[in-house]
């Protein structure tokens, strides 16, 4: 692939403890979830408070933090969303990732955080991370189906956004009609 300017190792944190370890082996960057709008929803997670001091840490050796707002949202899920964006502006945290279209959409409208997409969104094709640039987002997390072939014809088509893949870790098992 041509005009790789860096590869950031990001690791999932889900907790203080976890948010540490990662920093110390050499990670750039952490993506976490607070206690509401991640898909993790039985890992510790952190609270507001916890995003604010995980962000003040990260950012004072030079890492960045990113928080999942990836579930798939409901009606009710849209209530306090623009007091927790709020929070995560004042947090200063790097970017969120969202995996539904409403989400990204209620994001982009009502902050002004980088916004990533997630993996659960089921990226796997040069047209859709296109879609997705062309919306606003600044990088896409492809779907762990996606060969280094497909990645470089994606970044090839695309070269201007930002590509995340997973190298190692567990399938997760999506929702609804999204069969694993």
């Amino acid at each position: 692939m041509k005009n790789i300017k860096h590869i950031e190792l990001l690791a999932p944190a889900g907790n203080m403890e976890k948010l540490k370890t990662a920093f110390h082996f050499g990670a750039d960057a952490v993506y976490l979830a607070g206690k509401r709008y991640g898909l993790r929803a039985f890992a510790d997670n952190f609270t507001d408070e916890q995003i604010a001091e995980a962000v003040t840490l990260a950012h004072s050796i030079d890492k960045k933090v990113y928080v999942t707002l990836n579930i798939f949202a409901h009606n009710p899920d849209f209530d306090d969303l623009k007091d927790y964006l709020k929070v995560l502006e004042n947090a200063k945290v790097d970017a969120v990732l969202v995996s539904d279209v409403g989400m990204f959409s209620f994001v982009k409208q009502n902050c002004n955080l980088p916004i990533h997409i997630s993996t659960q969104a089921n990226t796997t094709n040069k047209h859709a991370v296109k879609f997705w640039s062309e919306q606003g987002a600044e990088r896409v997390v492809l779907a762990r189906e996606v060969n280094l072939k497909e990645i470089a014809n994606i970044h090839n088509h695309c070269p201007q956004t930002e590509l995340e893949v997973f190298v190692h870790g567990a399938m997760c098992i999506s929702y609804s009609g999204r069969c694993l």
